[in-house]
């Protein structure tokens, strides 16, 4: 008579689980993070990323090869430049109607002065010999070529600073001598820029 019934019972709480789905989403969310709040990359972003940089290097060797090639053919074209007497590529010292006058004049004509470095050579070469003959035709000889070079340098002076005074009144000449002598100096398949007048030619 006393006993309760089921019904009085009272009903059963549901057992929370707040505090599991907390703990399930920390641990979740300690899974999947990098361990600075951002996603773990997958591998194909890692393949992606890797082939990037791959890309960035090679683009960069690529980059500084080409830009070797483009000054490799700047200092050609240069040099051919100056080689042919361009204006835009020679130096100071070459640029300018006068010093393109001198060239030709000196190139119209054969200089002793160009001989002068292999005469030179063979006087060494007989001095070395050790025969008293060959001695003194050597010294002989390299007494002979300097005079010759010395004679027909000063004619060379002469009719050039003739001619400048008749094609350029206007133009001083300072440093016109020195010029001259250089290039008739020169070995005339070794200078610079190459004589555009034969030999016997008349100076442009």
């Amino acid at each position: 008579m006393f006993r309760r019934s089921k019904a009085d019972e009272p009903a059963a709480q549901p057992t929370s689980t707040a505090g599991s789905t907390a703990g399930d989403g920390r641990g979740t969310g300690a899974g999947t993070g990098t361990g600075k709040g951002r996603p773990t990359p997958t591998r194909r972003e890692a393949e992606a990323a890797a082939k990037a940089r791959a890309r960035s290097v090679t683009d960069s060797k690529e980059a500084r090869r080409q830009a070797r090639e483009k000054r490799a053919a700047e200092s050609r074209r240069m040099r051919e430049g100056m080689k042919a007497g361009d204006e835009r590529y020679l130096m100071s010292r070459d640029k300018g109607p006068v010093k393109r006058f001198i060239r030709d004049f000196v190139d119209a004509r054969v200089s002793i002065a160009e001989f002068l470095l292999p005469l030179l050579l063979l006087t060494f070469v007989l001095q070395a010999s050790g025969n008293p003959a060959l001695v003194r035709f050597g010294g002989a000889l390299w007494t002979t070529t300097i005079l010759v070079v010395l004679i027909d340098t000063l004619w060379l002076v002469f009719r050039l600073k003739r001619a400048l005074r008749e094609r350029f009144p206007d133009e001083g000449s300072r440093g016109t001598v020195f010029y001259a002598v250089l290039r008739a100096l020169q070995v005339r398949p070794l200078r610079s820029p190459k004589p555009k007048v034969r030999i016997g030619g008349k100076p442009k």
